[in-house]
């Protein structure tokens, strides 16, 4: 039976100290699982950016810290193949802007809630072991996501929906490429909810929370 693991990441550092999910937190729980490909939410050609230059840190300052910091340094210590999984079109990201077609005041409404969702999401820190690895943030976090579809069908399809079945395409992919393997799947934790369902329904043995 293929192992696959989920560990979801904060990508700010000032929120991962604040909440207590640290790069050492994150450290062990990688060697924990002790994987032998890990699939990260880094672009394809930021990934090859990186190879050739490791100074560069991709179009939008991509991909997050977590990654520069730990994760590509350690899957180079440890001879870790590292598959990029991410997706986005950069000529056309922002013409999918979550709250165009709004107001000036009622896209600061609309702001103003998506703070208070994140706040929301931030409140559940304290359970599970590792700090929004829990079904008490994914529950909240899969609200965020279905009240942003009520806001923008169309640009949440195209940033959300679609990113994620061409991000977990791209790990099953990775799943059949390496049979027998552990396969360690780094991903923003909001993705968490949606990687988790899409992947229990795959013939492997799927670790989620890791701890």
């Amino acid at each position: 039976m293929k192992t696959v693991g989920i560990l979801g990441t904060i990508h700010n550092p000032e929120l991962r100290e604040r909440y207590h999910c640290s790069l050492s937190l994150y450290k062990n729980v990688i060697t924990e699982f002790k994987p032998d490909l890990i699939c990260g939410e880094v672009h394809p050609q930021s990934w090859l950016r990186y190879l050739k230059d490791k100074h560069d840190r991709g179009y939008w300052g991509e991909p997050a810290s977590e990654y520069w910091e730990l994760v590509f340094p350690l899957c180079e210590e440890h001879n870790i193949p590292f598959v990029p999984i991410d997706w986005f079109e950069l000529d056309v990201w922002n013409a999918f802007d979550l709250f165009n077609g709004y107001s000036d005041v009622e896209r600061k409404e609309l702001e103003q809630r998506d703070d208070h969702w994140f706040a929301e999401q931030m409140e559940t820190y304290q359970f599970g072991e590792i700090p929004f690895n829990s079904k008490e943030f994914d529950r909240v976090t899969r609200q965020k996501y279905e009240w942003l579809h009520q806001v923008n069908a169309k640009a949440q399809n195209f940033r959300w929906v679609v990113r994620n079945q061409i991000m977990i395409q791209r790990v099953k992919n990775t799943i059949e490429a390496h049979p027998g393997k552990r396969i360690l799947c780094i991903v923003g934790a909001d993705h968490n909810y949606i990687f988790q369902e899409e992947l229990m329904i795959e013939p492997v043995e799927l670790l989620y929370p890791l701890r």
